[in-house]
């Protein structure tokens, strides 16, 4: 079975107040229908139903100080305390003791290791790269772990060629902010299906999604919610063409949705929070229960999803 991990950064699990959590107001009616009504809220997990499973896991592992992005990202791809190793969270980039975590031993360099076929399946601009090659910008930790694998980032040519999907879903922003007025936009729900597209290409696929965590550092309720109903709406064509797919050739495909740490649940501060993350988990019902089985915290991530390919590999052999 091939996963699909759609990567929400600054997503946790809060309160039912509209005041403070954009989930609480947007609408999101692809997600309620998944979770039986329910919404992306703290009093709705665990859920496990016919189409979705949701549990609360934990960013904070055992170790003081809010979670960060870069030993909380590294942890979802190693399934490695790194936090308690060290005795410390870390971000947003990663300093050389957490980017040593990231050489060797990811979901990336195992699925490389093993012959499988694994991406990240973001396209970056050339800026992007420019800045890496100047030195002037570092990579956050799930690019890092990407390229120690060998593994190549998808560029602009690979999105314009349909390869590779844009960071904001739709490809808007190739347009208005990165200088491309003739990158291919679309809607929604075809972002969705062009995800799950790409993702049956591979074992192992992620998506990278930033954007969540920058409306919650601007605490940006507008914004935020509008963040989140593009999501439902990528969701909606996302689950479509999963079953679509399945129908037509039996395929299944396993869709991870977490987070790192909580911000943009609680708009009150600019800072990250304590709250659990959501693991989102779409797919055939047996699996689900196999993947969210002892499901506690950040490291349980990356063994799930390795033991969900392998198990598949082991079954075609």
């Amino acid at each position: 079975m091939n996963v699909l991990f759609i990567f929400l950064d600054g997503i946790g699990l809060g309160e039912n107040n509209p005041e403070t959590n954009p989930f609480a107001n947007a609408k999101m009616p692809n997600l309620n229908a998944l979770l039986d009504s329910r919404s992306l809220l703290k009093e709705s997990a665990p859920f496990h139903g016919e189409r979705a499973s949701l549990i609360a896991i934990d960013p904070n592992v055992g170790v003081d100080g809010l979670p960060q992005s870069a030993t909380g990202q590294a942890m979802l791809v190693t399934g490695k305390n790194i936090s308690a190793e060290l005795g410390y969270h870390y971000g947003p980039k990663p300093n050389p003791a957490v980017a040593e975590y990231l050489r060797t031993d990811t979901i990336f360099s195992k699925c490389v290791a093993a012959g499988k076929k694994a991406a990240l399946l973001n396209a970056y601009p050339p800026r992007y790269f420019d800045g890496i090659d100047s030195g002037k910008r570092l990579y956050s930790s799930i690019p890092l772990a990407v390229t120690n694998a060998g593994l190549e980032l998808f560029k602009h040519e690979d999105y314009f060629a349909g390869t590779a999907l844009s960071a904001d879903f739709t490809g808007e922003g190739w347009r208005t902010m990165l200088g491309f007025p003739d990158a291919p936009v679309m809607d929604a729900p075809q972002a969705g299906r062009k995800l799950a597209t790409l993702a049956k290409e591979y074992n192992f696929s992620l998506f990278e999604y930033w954007a969540s965590d920058y409306a919650g550092h601007k605490q940006q309720m507008e914004t935020a919610i509008g963040l989140m109903e593009i999501f439902d709406g990528v969701l909606g064509g996302l689950v479509k063409e999963i079953e679509e797919e399945r129908r037509k050739t039996k395929e299944e495909l396993l869709v991870v949705v977490t987070s790192d740490h909580g911000n943009m649940e609680d708009l009150s501060t600019r800072k990250h929070t304590a709250a659990n993350v959501p693991a989102l988990v779409i797919g055939e019902k047996s699996a689900r229960e196999e993947f969210t089985r002892e499901m506690i915290d950040l490291t349980h991530i990356a063994p799930a999803i390795w033991k969900t390919v392998t198990r598949d590999l082991s079954r075609q052999l």
